[in-house]
Order: structure tokens, then C-alpha cells, then sequence
């Protein structure tokens, strides 16, 4: 059977971790057996594939969203199916299962600072394989999956491949489709061993600095928070080497910096947000990482991709949710013009 070209196929398949996020802000983040107080609740997507198909959805995305996991038969599973219909993201590649439930999340997020901590749930997610995905009938022209480190049986060693999820993208790759992972900050040595082997079968790798910096051996920033961009392009050409074919992007708080196979560099700044405007930081990640796949499969120069990138996750922070302070494109584009960027970053 003769594969489709990338210029002939359309859309953006996710799949990966599916997950509700229930919020809560709290006035502090407490030490052990001492109080926070819970001022707000709240609830949204969580999890990779779900945060960038429903940003996308709200942004008004012009081509097709496809969903791939695995949810339980429960209320959060029916309503994460609900929601996806709503949105016109096909989900025939996402599942239920009776074996587990669907995944959840507690964020607890500092009221002051917008500082999040995770309480996570794996369920359903662990299970999911990506067995039902075929490929070769798909439409969409890329593949994006997250995150690496919670998808137990994906993260599970593979003799030809290195891991499962090597094995996963080896095969999207090999019916023509792109592919684009995200990976989660946990506080662990797990990097080398289970990131970088996927790497090779990887067309897009989209990490934040903490975790380039643990997938390659470098710190990338100072003892005083600082970023080190020496460091931080080190990393970049690192996770290259390490067999990223086409594009490494490394998101933080102060902006972006991207590095193509062909050694070209490009930084960009986030926008510069007064204090009282960042509800929360949950999502900010996801939301970046939309703006780049929007641009790179509609082919834009990649200086727009990442402006697109802090735009999205600027909007993502007027919400404590992942994905409810996103509105329309031009909205987010609008931040830019309304509030500016910080100051640009100190090139190497």
C-alpha cells in the first residue's frame, strides 16, 4: 500500500495521557502536617494530547483534530468523550476501558506565584499502548505524543526500538506521518533511560528547560535561577545528536529557543504579564507547545510558530484551568500587541 505524502495529509493526531485536572488554589503551599487553605476550585483538560486538541479547538484550528487513548467507563471518561464531540475532535482511537479508571490530577496552585504541584492519578493512561492507531489510515500529518515518563506501558523497554513509545513513533514514521513529543518535569533520573532512546524516531521534540537539561546531563540554569543559554543551546544540539531528525524547541519562562538540523538558532521572548494577570501556570507548556504544531503543519516560518507559542501560553494563564483562558487566534496574537514581550534574552 503506497503511504500518503506529508503535503497530502491534514490534521493533528494527539495521543497520550487523558486526564481532568481538578484545580485548586490555595494561599500557600504547606509544609508537612501544617494547613493551606483551598480558596477556589475549579476543573479542566489535563494531559497533553487533550490540553493541545482543545486549545487548538478553541483557537479555531483550520484543519482536522484527532484524539488517541484510553479513558475508563466512568463520569470523567463520558465527559472527556463529551467534550471532544463538542469540540469535533474525532476520537476513534480513543478508548474506554474497564480496567481502570480515567486518569485525574489535583494541581494545587499558590495563589501568590501561580507555583503548581501535581497529585496525579495515572488509571487508564498506564494501559494505553497505542495499538489501535493505524497509521497507515490516518489522515493527519502529525503525530504528536505526550508524556513520556506517564505512559507506563509505553516507557516499557523494547529490544529493536529502545522503548515502546520508540517503537510507537517508528511506526507513524514509517507510514509517512511526522512526529512531535512532550515530555513530563518529574524529579527523577528516568531521562536517559527511557526519553532519550525515543528520540531517533522523533521529528519535533518539544521539551521545557528542565527537561532538556535532565535528557542530556546539563544544567541549564545558574544556582541563582538564572538561565544559562550556553547551556541551554548545548542541550538543544545535544537532544539533536541524541537523533531528533528535524526540530528541538525548548520553551521557559523568560521565552523560547529553537534549533534546526540545518544548526539554524532562533529566540524568542514570552510576553510581559503584569503579576495580577496570571491566574495559573497549568498548561502554559501544552499551550506553547500548540502554537508551534499549528505552525509547523501550516508550513510558517518558525520565528511566527514560536510568537504563536507565548502568545497561546500567555492566554492559558489568565485561567488556573489548562485550556479555559484560551480563545481565539487572533485574541492570543492580540496579547502581544497589548502587553509586549519582556526583555530579550542574553544571546551566547
Amino acid at each position: 500500500m503506497k503511504k500518503p505524502s506529508a503535503s497530502k495529509r491534514r490534521g493533528i493526531l494527539a495521543g497520550g495521557n487523558w486526564i481532568i485536572d481538578r484545580v485548586k488554589l490555595i494561599d500557600v503551599y504547606p509544609g508537612p502536617e501544617t494547613l493551606a487553605n483551598i480558596l477556589s476550585e475549579s476543573q479542566g483538560t489535563g494531559g497533553g494530547p487533550y490540553n493541545v486538541l482543545v486549545a487548538m479547538a478553541r483557537s479555531g484550528a483550520p484543519f482536522p483534530l484527532e484524539g488517541a487513548g484510553l479513558v475508563g467507563h466512568d463520569d470523567f471518561g463520558k465527559q472527556i468523550l463529551a467534550d471532544c464531540k463538542q469540540r469535533r475532535i474525532a476520537t476513534t482511537c480513543l478508548k474506554q476501558s474497564a480496567r481502570a479508571s480515567t486518569s485525574y490530577t489535583d494541581v494545587m496552585t499558590e495563589k501568590a506565584t501561580g507555583r503548581r504541584t501535581f497529585f496525579h492519578s495515572r488509571a487508564a493512561n498506564a494501559l494505553w499502548d497505542g495499538g489501535e492507531i493505524d497509521f497507515k489510515k490516518t489522515k493527519a500529518r502529525i503525530f504528536h505524543l505526550g508524556y513520556l515518563l506517564v505512559l507506563d506501558a509505553l516507557d516499557q523497554p523494547d529490544k529493536e526500538f529502545g522503548t515502546r513509545a520508540g517503537r510507537l513513533l517508528a511506526r507513524a514514521q514509517a507510514a509517512g506521518v511526522k512526529t512531535s513529543v512532550d515530555v513530563v518535569s518529574e524529579d527523577g533520573n528516568r531521562f536517559t533511560t527511557l526519553v532519550a532512546p525515543a528520540l531517533k524516531y522523533v521529528d519535533y521534540c518539544i521539551l521545557n528547560e528542565i527537561e532538556a537539561g535532565k535528557t542530556t546531563g546539563f544544567t541549564v540554569r545558574s544556582s541563582d535561577g538564572k538561565l544559562d543559554t550556553v547551556k541551554l543551546r548545548h542541550a538543544a544540539g545535544a537532544l539533536l545528536q541524541l537523533g531528533v531528525r528535524e526540530l528541538v524547541v525548548i520553551h521557559f519562562p523568560e521565552g523560547a529557543f529553537a534549533r534546526t538540523r540545518r544548526g539554524e538558532d532562533f529566540w524568542q521572548p514570552a510576553l510581559k504579564l503584569p503579576p495580577k494577570y496570571i491566574a495559573g501556570t497549568a498548561g502554559a507548556g501544552d499551550a506553547f507547545c500548540t502554537g508551534v504544531l499549528w505552525g509547523l503543519h501550516e508550513a510558517w516560518e518558525l520565528k511566527r510558530s514560536l510568537l504563536t507559542g507565548v502568545c497561546l501560553a500567555a492566554a492559558s494563564l489568565s485561567d488556573p484551568t489548562c485550556t479555559a483562558g484560551i480563545g481565539s487566534l487572533s485574541k492570543s496574537l492580540a496579547l502581544a500587541k497589548k502587553y509586549g514581550f519582556q526583555p530579550a534574552i542574553e544571546k551566547p
